[in-house]
């Protein structure tokens, strides 16, 4: 969902998963650029060329529709996130991998990272419990890898993970902030290289 949306002649027929996918992208301009509170069903059904009718026959409110997206991005993430470890079986590219998914995310989705981590309905029950599921499973896919091949433990396998998952979000997160002033590739290394060069000191993880 990285496009941007263009207006849509109202009236404009369209399926249904196309719709849905067009007010989405549309809830993500409008959301990221006044946040929750300060957003309005009216804007986002101009921002997308819907009626407001249009609108509610996809999403009953604002919450709703926040919701859909909140989870459309952290399933996102996610899956990214899986993909980037079980591409390889070498466990230092595993390692870079992790780290440039929440990179690449970044550069690719930063208005649906900051929906997902800087939020300011993060302390809706709900909102918050679908951004704490998708750090759950991106540790959760991290740990069962790390269990593997390091020789530890789930406890101390999952503290692993934890560790780089943390690594990643926090660094991707400076990253997008300080206007991305170093190169995108060249972070990535850096910070893998910082990962790698403590799991690798683990049994069964090195080359």
């Amino acid at each position: 969902m990285s496009e941007t949306t263009a207006p849509v002649q109202r009236g404009a027929r369209l399926s249904r998963s196309a719709r849905r996918a067009q007010l989405l992208v549309a809830a993500r301009d409008v959301f990221a650029a006044h946040g929750y509170h300060a957003a309005a069903m009216d804007d986002i059904a101009e921002k997308a060329g819907v009626s407001k009718p249009v609108l509610y026959q996809h999403f009953p409110g604002k919450l709703e529709l926040y919701r859909a997206l909140l989870t459309t991005y952290a399933d996102e993430l996610v899956s990214r996130v899986r993909e980037a470890i079980s591409e390889t079986a070498d466990n230092r590219a595993r390692v870079h991998a992790a780290v440039a998914a929440y990179f690449d995310f970044v550069a690719g989705e930063g208005h649906a990272y900051r929906l997902v981590f800087e939020s300011d309905l993060r302390g809706e029950p709900e909102a918050a419990a679908v951004v704490d599921g998708a750090l759950t499973n991106c540790i959760d896919a991290v740990a069962e890898v790390v269990t593997q091949d390091a020789g530890l433990d789930q406890a101390r396998a999952r503290l692993l993970a934890v560790g780089l998952v943390g690594l990643s979000q926090v660094t991707a997160q400076y990253w997008l902030d300080s206007q991305q002033g170093i190169p995108r590739d060249e972070a990535i290394s850096l910070m893998s290289m910082l990962a790698w060069k403590g799991l690798a000191g683990f049994p069964m993880v090195h080359d």
